[in-house]
């Protein structure tokens, strides 16, 4: 790691330390209502790689990575290397592979993405079609193999700004509207989804019925940047949900326990007892019902996951760490 990356690392985790103490808005407490909402797992692995109690003593590949069939695989990161341990998605047609989120993890004398990469999809079918990079938003943890991979001739990277997105995927109203992108008998759609980032979007892929939605929804606590938006993007994602065959909805990262309602801190690079990964649609509904009923911003704790409104203060601090680290 570099020094220059480094501080932008510590920088980074000093800012989030402080917004998530800064918490002010209402907590509401829905669990005992909506009660536990994740269903048997659509995915064959129960356990990812969750750090260590030192992170000295770590032996863990930088990346965990899990085969869900034959053009589907999922990379999580190593909690001791970054303790976002973000998700990233792979999907593979016959003419091109999307490359949902590049991580946090930057090249290094030990580390190269684009490597990894090769190595998961094979050499062969690598070269042979292009490599699709899109972003589920602009958080530093998503694009940080970005330029490893920028040196492929067959890459087309979408940058992970407002202005990238929507030029790339011709929206010309957004946040409304969808595009639909052919990999090869495998067909994806792109939906604007702001709320927790300006930029956010979700991609649903066809093929396995998935929505992945990156920090938009996920197990863990959710900071949510523009509440309205917010309340657009999932009560969009419900409407979509219910014209599609939803199987699971796939997000960024893990931060809730298997206890209802537990999660671990910001910065936490030990999570032992952390839930799974998918969602069921039935959380997503129940997450839309509730943000119907509370058009000002509020923060709501599920069993699965916690929404946190930021408060002007947060917005600012969030602001600064992004700037920082792009």
């Amino acid at each position: 790691m570099t020094i220059a990356v480094a501080m932008k690392s510590h920088i980074t985790i000093a800012l989030l330390f402080v917004v998530s103490a800064c918490a002010s808005q209402p907590a509401i407490d829905v669990s005992e209502q909506t009660g536990a909402m994740q269903l048997e797992s659509v995915l064959t692995k129960q356990n990812w790689m969750h750090g260590s109690v030192n992170c000295d003593d770590n032996t863990d590949p930088s990346q965990d990575v899990y085969k869900h069939n034959a053009t589907t695989f999922i990379v999580r990161q190593n909690k001791c290397l970054n303790f976002e341990a973000p998700f990233m998605y792979i999907l593979v047609g016959k003419e091109k592979i999307l490359l949902l989120d590049t991580g946090a993890l930057s090249d290094n004398s030990e580390f190269s993405f684009q490597q990894q990469i090769t190595d998961i999809v094979g050499k062969d079918v690598l070269s042979d079609r292009e490599l699709l990079v899109v972003h589920s938003h602009s958080h530093s943890d998503h694009y940080q193999g970005d330029s490893s991979l920028a040196t492929l001739s067959n890459v087309h990277i979408v940058k992970p700004s407002a202005s990238d997105v929507q030029q790339a995927f011709e929206f010309t109203n957004w946040p409304d509207g969808e595009k639909t992108i052919d990999l090869g008998d495998r067909k994806i759609t792109v939906l604007p989804t702001p709320g927790h980032q300006e930029e956010a979007i979700t991609v649903y892929d066809e093929h396995t019925k998935w929505l992945l939605t990156g920090d938009t929804l996920y197990p863990g606590y959710i900071y949510v940047k523009n509440w309205q938006s917010y309340r657009n993007s999932i009560a969009k994602l419900v409407t979509f949900a219910n014209n599609h065959a939803v199987s699971a909805i796939m997000g960024a990262h893990i931060e809730m326990k298997q206890l209802p309602g537990e999660y671990y801190p910001i910065g936490a690079t030990y999570q032992p007892n952390e839930t799974q990964l998918d969602l069921s649609v039935q959380s997503m509904n129940n997450l839309n019902q509730q943000l119907q009923m509370y058009k000002e911003p509020t923060k709501i704790i599920f069993n699965d996951f916690i929404v946190e409104p930021m408060s002007g203060f947060q917005k600012t601090i969030s602001n600064a760490a992004r700037w920082i680290t792009q």
